[in-house]
This record gives C-alpha cells, sequence and structure tokens, in this order.
C-alpha cells in the first residue's frame, strides 16, 4: 500500500482550506514552496497544535469554526507520536529523547529495571517518614529535609552512611515528635530569636536545677535515658526472669522490681518537675512570645511536650535525632532499601562501565554535528555515567577554539551562547534536532516531519550541509518529510539533491492561494525549475515565451557586452517607454537574439511588426483567458512587462515635464507624477495604480535565470487584475 499523508485543515491561523494527499509512493520527502503569507509558518502551527492535541483557531477570525485532521494511508489519524515539527529555530527546545542513546538497550532495561525496584522500596520507606513527619507527601521535601539535616547529597548516599547507626539503635525517644511542628519555618526564625533563647536558658537553668532535686533522675540522667533503659529491659525479658533494679534516692537503694512500677516512679518525678511553679513560670514566659496562628498552634504542641524545651537549644541536633529515631522505628524498611540498593549499586557501576566502553548512538550523533556543521566550537560528552545513574540532563561540553591562536577553551553553554552568532546559535539548536531524529531512528519509529525552513537565515555551508542531513535520512524507509520553505533557492537545491529530475514533477510544490483554498500546484516541470532552459524551445513558436525571454536576454547581453551597447539599449526600450519603443520590430529582436543564442528562427512572427505591439496582444488575451492552472511563470514575467510599459504610457501623459531618463525610468517617472499631481484629488487613482507598478515592477522584471523568487509569489489573479485595471484607465484618459 502506498504511503500517504492526507491533510485537511479549515480556518487553521490563516488558513481558510486546505485538503492535500502527499503521495510518497516514489519519494520520501516533498518539497513545497510556500511564498511569505501563504501557509508556511500556519501549516507548521497546526501541525503542532495537533501533536498537543490542541484545538486549532483562526487568530482574526475566532469564530469561524476551526478543524484539522492528519490521517494515514488507511484513513486511520496519524499517532501524535509519529508527527514532529521542526521549527526555523527555537532556542529553548530539547529533545527529551536524549539518554535513550546513551547505552544500548538490553543494559538499559537492566538498569531501569535496578531502579525501579530501588525506587519501590524508597517509596515504602519514605512515604512512612512523610506520615511520621507531618512533611507534605506531594513532593520529595521529606528526602531533602532528611539529607539536609545529616549534609549529605543524594539521599541515598545519605541513609547508606547511617546505616550501622541505625542497625545498633534501639533509641526511638523521638519518634512520636512530628518534625514539621518544629521545623515549619516561621516557628524556626522565632526559635532563633535573641528573646527567645535568652528565655530558653533561663527555663533549661530551672529544668536542670529541678532535675537535679529529684530523688532518681540527674542531669545526663532524665527520662529519657530511663525510657532507653526501661525498653532494653522489656525487650530482653529482664523483669519476666524475676530480675530487679536498684534506683539511688540519694541516701539508699530503692528495689524495683516491674516495668510499670519503673514507669509510675519516673512520671511522678517528671510530674513534679513539670508542675513546678518556677519552671511553669519561664514557660508561660516563652508562651507570651507566641502570638501568630502558626506559633500558636506551635504553642500547643509544646504544652504537650514540655519535654522537647530542652532540646530547641540545638535545632540541627534535635533535626538529627527525630530523624534517627524514625528511622530506627522504620529499621525494617530501612534495611529493605540499602539491600536492594548496595546488591544494585554494584551492577549499576557494571553498566556504567560498559556505556562508558562503548560507541553509542549520541557519539554518532556529536561526529555528525562536528563534522558537518561549521561552528566556532567543537562538542563533547562529559556525565554519560551520571545520565544513566543519576538520571540527570546529558551534560554536553562545549570546546571553543580562537581562531586565530588556535587555543582551545571548556565553556558552559549560558557562555558559548553570549558569544554565538545568530546563525551559529541556530546550527547549534540543529544539534538536539538531530538527537531526536537518532532516537527515533534507533527506536524504528514511523517518523513524519514537518520540517518549516529549517535552513532560514544559515549560511551557504551550513545550509548544504543541512541539505545533506535531510537526504541521508530520506533513505530511512519510516521517516517521511515534508519540507517548507519560502527561499526558492533552497526549494530548488531540495528539488535538485534530494528529490532528483525523475520525480520532481510530483513530489515539488508551490502553495498558491485563492480567496478560498490553499492549492498545491505541481513545481516540478522546468519551466519552474529551470526556465530559460526550457524557454529556449519555445522562443520561435509561442508568444508568451518569447516575450517573457526578453528581460532574460537582455542580462546576457549585459553580461556579454556591458549597458551602453545598441542591443542593450533595444531589449531596454522594449521593457520601457523610450522614443523608439514603437519601432523595434521582430527582425529587430530575433538579430539580438542571434548574438547571444544558438537557433534562433521566429520564423512565425511577422518580421516587420513592432514587439510592442505583440506584448499588448498577450497580455490582452493572457487577461482575457480563463484563469490558467499552475504556475506558468512565463505568463508572469509578460504580464508585468505590459503593466510597466502601460503604466509607464499613462505617467508619460499625465507629466508635463518630457525630459528623457536614463535610469530607473519607472521610479523616476513616478516621482514627477507624484510632484505634479500628489495635490490634485483627480490624479488620486491614478496615482495609487502606478504606485503598485513601481512597488512591483523592479524586482520582478529585473531578473535572471538565477533568481526569480519575487515574482513566484505574485499571484496571476494579481497581475492580471493589476493589468485591466491600468488599461482602462489609459482608454478612460486617452493616453
Amino acid at each position: 500500500m502506498p504511503e500517504i499523508l492526507h491533510i485537511q485543515f479549515a480556518n487553521c491561523y490563516g488558513i481558510k482550506k486546505i485538503d492535500y494527499k502527499f503521495d510518497f509512493t516514489k519519494k520520501n520527502v516533498f518539497a513545497v514552496y510556500a511564498p511569505n503569507g501563504t501557509m508556511k509558518t500556519s501549516f507548521a502551527k497546526t501541525c503542532k497544535d495537533y501533536i498537543a492535541e490542541t484545538a486549532p483557531k483562526d487568530l482574526m477570525f475566532p469564530d469561524r469554526e476551526s478543524t484539522y485532521s492528519i490521517k494515514n494511508s488507511t484513513g486511520n489519524d496519524v499517532l501524535k507520536e509519529e508527527l514532529l515539527v521542526i521549527e526555523p529555530y527555537n532556542e529553548q527546545y530539547k529533545s527529551d529523547k536524549v539518554s535513550t542513546l546513551l547505552v544500548n538497550q538490553e543494559l538499559r532495561g537492566r538498569y531501569e529495571e535496578i531502579l525501579k525496584g530501588i525506587e519501590l522500596e524508597k517509596n515504602l520507606l519514605f512515604n512512612k517518614l512523610k506520615q511520621l513527619s507531618g512533611i507534605s507527601t506531594r513532593d520529595n521535601s521529606a528526602e531533602v529535609a532528611l539529607a539536609s539535616s545529616f549534609g549529605r547529597d543524594p539521599i541515598l548516599e545519605t541513609l547508606l552512611a547511617l546505616e550501622e547507626t541505625i542497625l545498633t539503635s534501639e533509641d526511638t525517644q523521638f519518634a512520636s515528635i512530628i518534625y514539621n511542628k518544629i521545623f515549619d519555618d516561621k516557628v524556626v526564625a522565632f526559635l532563633n530569636t535573641k528573646d527567645f533563647k535568652k528565655q530558653i536558658t533561663s527555663y533549661i537553668e530551672k529544668y536542670d536545677t529541678l532535675i537535679s532535686s529529684t530523688k532518681y533522675l540527674r542531669k545526663g540522667f532524665n527520662h529519657y535515658n530511663v525510657a532507653d533503659i526501661q525498653k532494653s529491659l522489656t525487650n530482653n525479658g529482664f523483669f519476666k526472669a524475676k530480675h530487679t533494679v536498684n534506683l539511688f534516692n540519694g541516701s539508699s537503694k530503692d528495689e524495683v522490681d516491674s516495668v510499670e512500677s519503673l514507669q509510675e516512679i519516673i512520671q511522678q518525678e517528671m510530674n513534679t518537675v513539670l508542675n513546678d511553679e518556677s519552671i511553669a513560670k519561664e514557660f508561660h514566659a516563652i508562651d507570651a512570645k507566641l502570638t501568630t496562628a502558626q506559633l500558636r498552634e506551635f504553642r500547643d504542641y509544646l504544652f504537650n511536650n514540655k519535654h522537647l524545651l530542652p532540646e530547641l537549644t540545638d535545632l540541627e541536633g534535635l533535626k538529627r535525632k527525630i530523624w534517627l529515631a524514625y528511622l530506627t522505628e522504620q529499621k525494617q524498611l530501612f534495611i529493605n532499601l540499602l539491600d536492594i540498593y548496595k546488591s544494585g549499586k554494584e551492577e549499576v557501576e557494571h553498566i556504567i562501565g560498559v556505556a562508558k566502553a562503548e560507541s553509542t548512538e549520541w557519539k554518532g550523533v556529536i561526529d555528525i554535528f562536528n563534522k558537518r556543521f561549521k561552528v566556532p566550537f567543537q562538542l563533547e560528552m562529559k556525565n554519560q555515567d551520571d545520565v544513566i545513574l543519576k538520571s540527570a540532563s546529558p551534560n554536553l561540553t562545549f570546546i571553543f577554539k580562537d581562531q586565530e591562536g588556535g587555543e582551545t577553551q571548556s565553556v558552559s553553554e549560558a557562555d558559548l551562547m553570549k558569544v554565538l552568532s545568530q546563525g551559529e546559535k541556530r546550527a547549534f539548536y540543529l544539534l538536539n534536532i538531530i538527537f531526536e531524529i537518532r532516537a527515533r531512528l534507533k527506536s524504528s519509529q514511523k517518523s513524519y516531519f514537518i520540517i518549516d525552513d529549517i535552513a532560514d537565515s544559515f549560511d551557504y555551508k551550513n545550509k548544504y550541509a543541512i541539505i545533506e542531513y535531510l537526504n541521508d535520512i530520506s533513505h530511512t524507509g519510516n521517516f517521511y518529510q515534508i519540507i517548507l520553505t519560502h527561499n526558492f533557492d533552497f526549494f530548488r537545491t531540495i528539488q535538485s539533491r534530494m528529490l532528483g529530475e525523475a520525480v520532481q514533477r510530483d513530489n515539488s510544490m508551490i502553495a498558491e492561494r485563492n480567496t478560498t483554498e490553499i492549492k498545491m500546484v505541481p513545481a516540478g516541470h522546468k519551466n519552474i525549475t529551470n526556465p530559460f532552459s526550457d524557454w529556449k524551445k519555445k522562443l520561435n513558436t509561442c508568444p508568451v515565451t518569447l516575450v517573457a525571454t526578453i528581460p532574460f536576454v537582455r542580462n546576457l547581453v549585459e553580461f556579454k557586452e556591458g549597458s551602453s551597447g545598441e542591443a542593450f539599449n533595444k531589449l531596454t526600450a522594449l521593457m520601457h517607454i523610450k522614443a523608439e519603443s514603437k519601432d523595434i520590430t521582430i527582425a529587430d529582436l530575433k538579430a539580438v537574439y542571434a548574438e547571444c543564442l544558438k537557433e534562433v528562427k521566429m520564423d512565425i512572427f511577422d518580421q516587420d511588426r513592432p514587439v510592442q505591439e505583440l506584448i499588448f496582444e498577450v497580455c490582452n488575451e493572457l487577461v482575457a483567458a480563463a484563469e490558467p492552472e499552475g504556475i506558468l511563470l512565463e505568463n508572469k514575467v509578460a504580464l508585468s512587462i505590459g503593466i510597466r510599459l502601460v503604466a509607464e504610457e499613462i505617467m508619460w501623459f499625465c507629466v508635463t515635464n518630457k525630459d528623457v531618463i536614463t535610469k530607473n525610468q519607472t521610479h523616476k517617472l513616478f516621482l514627477r507624477l507624484k510632484l505634479e499631481h500628489g495635490m490634485n484629488d483627480q490624479y488620486e487613482n491614478k496615482i495609487k495604480l502606478c504606485e503598485l507598478v513601481n512597488l512591483m515592477t523592479p524586482e520582478n522584471i529585473h531578473l535572471n535565470s538565477f533568481m526569480y523568487e519575487p515574482i513566484l509569489d505574485m499571484s496571476n489573479e494579481h497581475l492580471r487584475s493589476l493589468y485591466h485595471d491600468l488599461k482602462s484607465l489609459k482608454i478612460e484618459i486617452g493616453a
């Protein structure tokens, strides 16, 4: 089945309608010349909307219903993953497929499997830690808080460093503390104020004094220490084995024979301390400082956890104690994570070693860029292992070379962007495009590339490098390209280098806009790609072609003998209204042509007929005929000549200054008209029409076989209408 891309857009960013089937049967490439303002950017933008699954729109007429459809050969919608729009330049564009090129897929699959297992265990642990700490589950702030508390990064290395501490610890005294209640930003800011530090110092002094005055507790041996002992004794069956503990009361020892008795004794001691009038006074002094809603919430939490107050003198230490308590309480989840991380880490390191040693796809991309594109820097990839292990973005290093001294310097992308020209920045943008294409190639992703003037603003060397790269990928079976451009020179280069003569006619188009839709007009015939070669064969028999060749032959005469000879002046007189214009005959024209071209006959023409008369006859017939199909460049050139001649007749008729003009006649004649009649309302229409001619004809008639883009951009309809209006005006005023 032939590969077809069926495009149907309506009211999309200025495109009223386009309905065209791009048939890739003969070649995987279509070249489309779209004059400025026709459809190029709108076409690409609509395709981007299709990829993003965003509704298209008509920005100027938003009430119009906008629709798009892109279907394949089977009539099914093209998958959005199959479509890629390559813009002329997008500084922000980064391919998201770069990492897929960094290691072979078997190893990468195993690496991703290991990483997935680690991530699963990590999530189990941190979901629990988020619950305990009160930290939001919407982000990774629990990981950040834990890692920063121990001054390490990344988180798994932080946990690995804590392994021995957690495995040997039974201390969970702070596991019930909600981390986020204390380490709220506003609370921490308050805790670090001088007033609070002064109050807390006074509180702790009283606290330590009261602790030391109890029967059993002392500074350095408080209820936390007793709780640890109690837990250890219970876990080891101490009291069940009928053992007892002696507590020294200052003068003698009191025997305790159960965990319940130990708890009761210590709780009574703590109640004595915390309910003491002097320490209660200190607590109320602190409480008075807690005025905002968040601080009052902290006050309520502190009221129920007064034993935390002494810990607030060392906030960093308290952070670590809380996290260690959480991890100790969740010891099994902690062990599970570290076990899979340590076993996976060795295998990941092996994968990294293989990745470093392999000549992988990304190196091919960098080689393509370094060899093909002319820029003042070379590319290197520095962190391939980080990309694999840490999911980091690939870090391209740019080696900038001093063009004079040859000295090299490694620079960052940001610094490089400051010194590159706009064209060099565009070349750098292409690097990301090549990464994207290479990744699609590697994954055998069927792809339709909509290429929007990618060579615009490049120097010629890089422009041809782009063409060669596009040509290379055109030989990939499941890659299809639609190359859009408003640069006719680039369009013809694509035709010759990528399409070749055999498929030029079928796979190269010119987008033409009329009042209702955009038509794709075949542009592969030689009357478009190499018109002068085609016209030489037809000028002896075709009046339109004969007229159209006049500016071409005049250029040949100018190249051959300059612009002051008789032949040049005769041809100029056929393109302007001169004293001798009406007297130049077909025989005169034939004699000039014979000096430049071979096999010039013109036998079917009346040799005595004035050429100017033939020009007007040709133009009259072109205007009277039905709107032609196709580009028909010769029609446009002939009409452009006729338009200027009629305009000059009108202007010579209207001006009183009849002095001869030797150069830039149409322009200078128009200035005379404006000078003499610019303030006269009766001449307003004449001046407007002649101004249109003055704007159009210099570019459209002074053309050569290498550069005739402006006249292609002018529609047949516009030229026919302008000629008709000028002719009507000429008859009206009797010029």
